[in-house]
């Protein structure tokens, strides 16, 4: 009998130190290359995939972290049951051309208790996610700076899905390593319309379904802002909620995408945020508005009304 062809996996080398990291981007500090750097918290779905994809499209290297960071959690029962896959996640980085794998422990991040930074970006870190978990940007920030620090990438890959994460992130990294460059990469979603995230692989099949509201919600913006003000949508998604979903809804916010003050006109340049509960899951999103488009029944997606 003729034996099977092994098949060659491409090469992803694995670091769980600071020293083996810095060893490796000592020998690689060649200014004609370039390293693109994907921080994430493991349990990794398409949305992640697209993220390394989108680099290795531009960049000579694909430096990919995988650490659940305690410092952003706000209550230690969410830090506990966050999904985490090691073997899978270093399979799937394999499989899609990742070069290198960051994935230290705890104690190799913090060997000592290190005090948060304090932010100040106006209302960017006040509002929404900085209000409803105090403290999680400062917990964000301070692992960025960390591997930013470590890692020293040309560029840095963050998806829009975290919008509000994504505007501290750049806030901060044109202060600190305006050298990097903040790549923002687009929301992927299940063929449903659900935003992938890790989170959702503690949903059940059928929670996956109640979640759905989220994006139609989202998706029927355009049509909703035909007829009512900023503030009268805002109305109605809170009373929709309460009257046609299991999901409790945390907030529904629409603001200016720079500065995340309330959105007054649809004239603005403004970001629809919302995060809701299905069951013990926490489940964010956001949709960007723009004032002259209007909503496609055909496909279910706003559409340019220019041209």
């Amino acid at each position: 009998m003729a034996a099977c062809p092994v098949l060659k996996l491409p090469v992803l080398k694995i670091f769980h130190h600071i020293s083996s990291l810095l060893n490796w981007r000592d020998s690689v500090d060649d200014l004609s290359r370039t390293i693109g750097f994907i921080p994430t918290m493991g349990a990794l779905h398409a949305g992640h995939v697209s993220l390394i994809q989108k680099a290795k499209e531009e960049c000579d290297y694909v430096v990919c972290c995988i650490f659940v960071n305690p410092s952003q959690f706000n209550q230690s029962s969410d830090l506990v049951k966050y999904p985490r896959m090691p073997e899978s996640d270093s399979d799937l980085l394999r499989n899609c051309g990742c070069d290198y794998l960051f994935m230290p422990e705890v104690k190799e991040i913090y060997p000592n208790e290190v005090a948060k930074p304090i932010l100040d970006f106006g209302t960017l870190n006040t509002v929404l996610e900085g209000s409803f978990r105090p403290g999680h940007f400062e917990g964000v920030v301070q692992i960025v700076d960390i591997l930013f620090s470590l890692v020293k990438p040309h560029k840095a890959y963050f998806g829009e899905k975290d919008f509000q994460q994504l505007a501290i992130v750049q806030a901060f990294s044109s202060e600190k390593y305006p050298e990097i460059e903040i790549v923002p990469c687009p929301i992927i979603r299940s063929e449903e319309g659900l935003a992938l995230s890790s989170r959702n692989a503690l949903l059940t099949e059928a929670q996956k379904k109640e979640a759905l509201i989220i994006s139609r919600v989202l998706t029927s913006l355009g049509e909703l802002s035909e007829k009512m003000s900023p503030q009268e949508v805002k109305s109605w998604v809170y009373t929709h909620f309460q009257n046609e979903s299991s999901l409790v809804l945390e907030y529904f916010e629409l603001v200016h995408a720079n500065n995340f003050e309330e959105l007054q006109s649809w004239d603005d340049d403004g970001v629809a945020l919302i995060a809701a509960y299905c069951g013990t899951v926490r489940l964010i999103d956001n949709h960007r508005l723009a004032p002259l488009y209007k909503f496609n029944t055909d496909t279910g997606r706003l559409q340019d009304q220019i041209g």
